[in-house]
């Protein structure tokens, strides 16, 4: 396995784990912080908006994982490693919203 692999797999499985809050809060109906809301990560954007985008981070992680390299998810390193990608990635979305979400409070105070 290459060193180039071990990059691609770790970003896919950042780029999983980042399509799953916007697709869900995208097919629940919710409006959810983006890149493309004013201002950018920090306002709300359409559910709609929020599907769209989480398809774009679905298409990115199948990139990474299906067309670079071989993984083989039921190999105990491949999927280490994008295991690895989508646990960090989830930390830093939860770290990042809940951050937002005690700013937001502390305004409507």
């Amino acid at each position: 396995m290459s060193w180039y692999h071990v990059i691609a797999w770790f970003f896919g499985g950042a780029f999983l784990a980042n399509a799953t809050p916007h697709f869900i809060a995208g097919v629940s109906g919710r409006r959810f912080p983006s890149p493309f809301a004013k201002p950018p990560f920090r306002g709300l954007s359409s559910p709609l908006v929020n599907v769209l985008y989480a398809l774009c981070n679905l298409a990115a992680a199948w990139a990474l994982l299906a067309l670079v390299g071989s993984f083989e998810p039921r190999r105990a390193a491949h999927f280490a490693i994008a295991a690895a990608g989508f646990g960090l990635a989830s930390v830093n979305v939860a770290r990042s919203l809940s951050k937002l979400r005690r700013e937001v409070s502390a305004t409507e105070v």
